[in-house]
């Protein structure tokens, strides 16, 4: 999972390095020529795109840096840690969720995908199959049971 997000931010990483160096700089050079820069909408758009795509890069290489410090190792083997996909079942309705806990900052939340940061996350984080989580929102307070864990090692494996 990490050397995939890895790979995926390195990609972008590369696009938009192109973008910033060959495009953009083009577009730029283009609407110079056609003069008047004060009223000029194609300059100014280029030097916003510019400006987007800098911050953008400075944003993942910030990700990677993080990513690059994790130490799959660290992550426990029997509990819910990031990557994990865990199978709750709530005590009221028997009504089973599946979740998988991802970066806070993912950029793209496929269904059941929840942050360690958010909620149910951080009701998760840590906990084992059989045991209880409580999840208080604001509205209500959930008892549910983990029922399956799947962890990232599980997954390295071909477990999960």
């Amino acid at each position: 999972m990490i050397e995939a997000l890895k790979l995926k931010l390195s990609e972008e990483v590369e696009r938009l390095q192109y973008e910033l160096n060959i495009t953009l700089p083009n577009e730029i050079r283009r609407a110079v020529e056609l003069g008047d820069l004060r009223e000029n909408s194609e300059y100014k758009s280029a030097l916003e795109r510019q400006q987007f795509v800098q911050a953008r890069l400075g944003h993942l290489r910030q990700r990677l840096s993080k990513l690059s410090s994790i130490d799959p190792s660290q992550i426990p083997q029997d509990k819910a840690g990031l990557g994990s996909r865990v199978v709750v079942e709530d005590k009221k309705s028997k009504a089973r969720e599946t979740y998988h806990l991802v970066f806070g900052d993912a950029v793209e939340f496929e269904d059941g995908h929840v942050t360690m940061a958010s909620p149910i996350g951080r009701a998760l984080l840590g906990k084992a199959v059989g045991e209880d989580v409580v999840l208080r929102l604001p509205t209500l307070t959930r008892q549910l049971v983990v029922v399956e864990l799947y962890t990232i090692h599980d997954e390295a494996t071909g477990k999960g």
